[in-house]
């Protein structure tokens, strides 16, 4: 990000080596992971001064299957590998993987999404092998395979369905528990026998141990496999808790004693699924969507052979160049060119654009896209990995995974909390049984009731829940996160600033006045166009009926175009009188033998609702300014005809850089819209950048936020989603830290029972997840 001012680097980052100014970390998230391996114990991995190679990680171990002919290259002697890594449970988990594999010879890249669970790995060829690299993660614990969207749906689908069973046996179990208690109960109250007392104990106990063995699963083999790898998560104090409070009860119960809680242990247990599983199902809708789209390359295709049979082909084993039959009513599973036919095409999934477009020979089609009315011929041009769809998936996963400030509060808080949810439980038994004289048994349960009600899962869910559905709603609307911070910095924008050319305006010439034009001008000028690639002329061989190209075309750079004596051109080139040169557009003229000079004029129409989208940002009390490189007539037509007061002409992209950086400097936040190509320095320089995007561009402009379609209204629906989103997240973090401040107090003075607890926990989360999933619900303004 430009920001105008330039930094002396005086140290380097203690975790990345970066170049940072004073302080030990070049950005929150290098500060989260350094403190992380050193309370792992694994920093004698990460001392990048005195990295010993013997020591750069853990030892790996040796995959059960060879990966490496899953490996791909990437150019430039890198290769690329894409996972899939099942036991990721909280952030923690992904930040361990990344440090650790960031630290292996030779890797250039290792992003790891949490929702979809895909790693994507970039590194040396020669340096480090795929199944290395896969073995030092499966030494951490984790399960890892090749990434197949098909599979991934499919165990997504199986865990969900876990998850479910075990929240219907822990509820069964629950429910029948909590009525031989309610009988103990109401026994104490009627000298209940402890014969009987200990039968219905026993008889809870048949029903809550089985019960919790199995429903448990979810978090103890969570909370083994940390511990196995010498960490710790959220499970951990879960699970302690659960076995703690069952192992006790039966304890008592085989002793005789009063004190058994099985019903607190599977209650526990209930309300502790319950939240699992509606966060399962909030990142669902999202990780669904993502799956859908990548789903949609795993058809089959119709490929024409050069004999002209036709051949169906799983899509990953069709190559680029190879000609496909795209059917009436079927989906695009590769991207390509049409070379044959015409038909309306759905591209919903790509642009968000609700009405279909006409396809026609020469127009990109993208997988996804649907094909509606007639058969087309489409060269195919990428497939697999290569395809827009996945593209714009892996912009999603960069959008979820991001460290943005609020994100790296929440993880900080969360990774600092477990050392302290066990002290404050270890600090609370020995208190009450050491200062308040109170029996080991009762101790031992507020003590768990500590351990399950400081659980920071409300906090853990506070960013993600809100950032995982934000980016979902974006996507569907053909809006795509580039940058996991810039829809935190999309917030409190001061000035919105536009580029004209494809921002404000269509970035397409258009003939004007065709009905003013001479049939006879008008069919000479077009087969004269059809012979050029210049902007110009292409839109008036598309507005001329189909005509063939005239032969002989001779094209005169910066000039026109000439067949012998006639020449359709510059009025300079034609030798026309240049002090009429037209001030208000582009322009050709065609000049003849024996007739007299035709002029075509051009414009580049403004989008649709450029008009509608300045005055709404206008009427927030948004400062809305237009910087062009254009003639001064054309950028002031612009401008007054969207209603836009503060305007500069002819600038190169220095001044652009320049006004920003002078708005920034007085304290504004301003948003750049603009082209993600040619406007890549301004786009660097405001405080975060939109961009209009092509299909075909998207990966390779310098924009925050990329938006397809020929609309601006997508700039409004960002900034709406990131405001609700601030809010969304702020409130959550006031659920999560308002319930910790008022609970923990009570739970350790003894007034909170395990049951009570786990509903408390439990109800924070779920009303962290319910505040989240406002979001879809909220219409843009």
């Amino acid at each position: 990000m430009l920001m105008g001012v330039m930094t002396t680097h005086t140290t380097d980052c203690e975790h990345c080596g970066q170049p940072t100014g004073l302080g030990a970390f070049c950005c929150s998230g290098c500060e989260m992971a350094h403190a992380m391996i050193n309370r792992l114990g694994l920093g004698r991995y990460y001392d990048r001064r005195t990295l010993d190679p013997a020591l750069a990680a853990p030892k790996p171990d040796t995959p059960a299957m060879d990966f490496s002919a899953l490996a791909v290259p990437a150019g430039d002697g890198i290769q690329r590998l894409h996972l899939m890594v099942e036991g990721l449970h909280c952030a923690a988990c992904v930040w361990l993987i990344e440090a650790v594999l960031a630290q292996q010879p030779g890797v250039v890249a290792a992003r790891l999404n949490m929702t979809t669970r895909r790693l994507r790995l970039e590194w040396r060829a020669g340096e480090a092998t795929a199944n290395d690299l896969v073995g030092a993660i499966q030494a951490l614990g984790y399960r890892v395979m090749p990434y197949d969207p098909v599979r991934l749906a499919d165990q997504r689908s199986q865990g969900g369905r876990a998850l479910l069973r075990a929240l219907a046996v822990a509820g069964f179990a629950a429910g029948n528990v909590m009525l031989l208690s309610v009988a103990i109960w109401a026994g104490h109250a009627q000298d209940m026998g402890p014969a009987t007392r200990d039968l219905l104990h026993w008889v809870s106990a048949l029903i809550a141990l089985p019960a919790i063995a199995f429903a448990g699963q979810v978090f103890f083999r969570s909370a083994w496999t940390a511990l196995r790898a010498r960490r710790t998560n959220m499970d951990v104090p879960i699970s302690i808790g659960v076995i703690l409070a069952a192992g006790m009860s039966l304890l008592e119960t085989m002793q005789g004693g009063p004190h058994a809680y099985f019903d607190s242990a599977i209650t526990l247990l209930f309300f502790l699924l319950i939240g699992r599983y509606l966060d399962a199902r909030a990142r669902g809708r999202v990780r669904g969507a993502a799956e859908h789209l990548l789903a949609l390359q795993s058809g089959a295709v119709s490929v024409l052979a050069e004999d002209g049979s036709v051949r169906l082909l799983p899509a990953r084993q069709v190559q680029p160049g190879m000609r496909a039959l795209i059917a009436r009513g079927e989906r695009l599973c590769v991207d390509g060119i049409v070379r044959q036919g015409r038909s309306d095409i759905d591209t919903a999934l790509i642009t968000g654009e609700s009405l279909p477009r006409l396809a026609e020979p020469g127009l990109q089609l993208h997988a996804g896209t649907l094909n509606l009315t007639a058969p087309l011929t489409v060269e195919v041009t990428a497939v697999g990995e290569g395809t827009l769809l996945a593209e714009i998936v892996r912009l999603t996963e960069v959008a979820e995974q991001g460290r943005a400030a609020h994100v790296a509060l929440a993880d900080r808080v969360s990774r600092r909390y477990a050392p302290v949810v066990h002290l404050l439980a270890l600090i609370t038994f020995l208190g009450w049984v050491t200062l308040g004289g109170m029996a080991w048994q009762p101790a031992l349960m507020i003590a768990v009731a500590v351990l399950i009600i400081t659980c920071p899962c409300a906090l853990a869910l506070a960013v993600p829940a809100v950032q995982v559905l934000a980016s979902g709603r974006l996507m569907r609307q053909g809006i795509l996160l580039k940058s996991a911070t810039a829809l935190e910095r999309l917030t409190g924008i001061d000035r919105v600033v536009f580029d004209k050319t494809g921002t404000l305006t269509l970035g397409r010439p258009v003939l004007l006045d065709i009905g003013d034009i001479p049939d006879d001008a008008l069919t000479l000028a077009a087969s004269l166009a059809a012979a050029s690639r210049h902007p110009l002329a292409q839109a008036l061989a598309q507005a001329a009926p189909p005509v063939p190209a005239l032969p002989g075309v001779t094209e005169v750079a910066g000039c026109g175009l000439e067949c012998g004596s006639i020449r359709l051109g510059s009025r300079r080139w034609l030798g026309l009188d240049a002090a009429e040169d037209s001030a208000t557009g582009p322009e050709l003229w065609l000049s003849r033998p024996g007739a007299a000079p035709v002029r075509f004029r051009f414009t580049d129409r403004l989008k649709i609702d450029a008009g509608d989208v300045v005055a709404r940002l206008q009427a927030r009390g948004i400062k809305v300014s237009l910087l062009s490189g254009d003639r001064a007539a054309v950028v002031a037509g612009v401008a007054a005809a969207v209603g836009i007061i503060d305007f500069q002409a002819e600038c190169l992209p220095e001044a652009k850089v320049e006004a920003i950086q002078h708005w920034i400097a007085a304290g504004e936040r301003v948003l750049m819209v603009g082209d993600g190509l040619n406007d890549a320095p301004a786009l660097a320089a405001a405080t975060v950048s939109l961009s209009p995007s092509s299909a075909a561009d998207i990966s390779q402009n310098a924009a925050d936020i990329v938006f397809q379609g020929d609309r601006l209204a997508p700039v409004l629906e960002a900034l709406d989603v990131a405001r609700r989103a601030d809010a969304l997240v702020r409130g959550n973090f006031a659920i999560a830290l308002g319930y910790n401040i008022l609970a923990v107090p009570l739970a350790m003075a003894g007034f909170v029972t395990p049951l009570i607890a786990a509903a408390a926990m439990s109800s924070s989360s779920i009303l962290v997840i319910l505040n989240a999933l406002r979001l879809n619900r909220q219409r843009a303004s």
